[in-house]
């Protein structure tokens, strides 16, 4: 009796998002973000992680983003029947920049501050108010550069993967962002 093989991990991976992409790029988004936010902590000199922060950007991840991620990418490629022609992935590009993009970071910022660090209201929308023009125009320095990689070259049930891949290092820098951001409002008092 031969037995198969037994599958890499790799292999069940690819597997389960063939059969379940929606519930796959969720996990995949959430893991990603709570590792990133492992990393965020020891770069801002955190001694003990933060478990409950992590637990949250964990669902906000998985909860929001990959969600969001699948649907709007499996939505353009339905729109523009999945043409990959330059012109039809810059309108891609255009359409992500000038939507999702800018709710995605709105969102974080507002939950970030709210729910993960329990700041008051005022203060979050003072935070958002200074900080959302410049954290969003640096998004579209780059990833715009992302977005077209993705559209022209990444098949569509690995997008949402290689934007949470490219997420993992961006939350790491709007985590440090924030952080500091506090801080100076903490020291402006």
């Amino acid at each position: 009796m031969g037995s198969s093989p037994k599958k890499t991990t790799l292999q069940r991976y690819l597997s389960q998002l063939q059969q379940h992409p929606l519930r796959t790029k969720a996990i995949t988004a959430g893991v990603l973000s709570g590792v990133s936010d492992v990393v965020s902590q020891k770069l801002s000199g955190i001694q003990k992680i933060q478990l409950r922060r992590v637990l949250l950007k964990m669902i906000f991840a998985s909860g929001f983003l990959g969600p969001a991620g699948h649907f709007f990418h499996t939505y353009l490629d339905k729109f523009f029947k999945g043409k990959k022609d330059t012109k039809t992935v810059a309108k891609k590009v255009v359409l992500e920049q000038l939507t999702l993009s800018p709710l995605n970071h709105l969102l974080f910022m507002v939950y970030f501050g709210v729910v993960i660090e329990r700041t008051p209201w005022n203060l979050v929308r003072e935070r958002i108010k200074k900080t959302y023009p410049t954290v969003q125009l640096t998004a579209w320095t780059f990833f715009p550069v992302v977005g077209w990689i993705n559209y022209k070259y990444v098949p569509l049930h690995f997008r949402v993967i290689l934007h949470s891949l490219v997420a993992f290092f961006w939350g790491i820098f709007l985590t440090l962002r924030a952080r500091s951001m506090t801080l100076a409002l903490a020291k402006a008092k």
